[in-house]
């Protein structure tokens, strides 16, 4: 898994595999999800993620497990 933050586009894109994309699906107003060619979710990406959460803060991510 990958996390890809783009400041300068204002994104986050979060790779679940090494598929390739043949399909993407805009499930929400700037949420796209991205399959693969066995249909399965292999990225999401998140558009406009400044204004989504104006308080984050993109130099400093957390990471738990379960």
């Amino acid at each position: 898994m990958k996390l890809r933050i783009d400041k300068e586009d204002d994104a986050l894109y979060f790779h679940l595999d090494d598929s390739a994309i043949v399909d993407s699906l805009e499930v929400a107003p700037g949420v796209v999800l991205d399959f693969n060619a066995a249909e399965q979710v292999v990225g999401i990406e998140m558009l406009s993620v400044s204004a989504r959460s104006p308080d984050l803060n993109l130099n400093s991510l957390q990471f738990e497990t379960a």
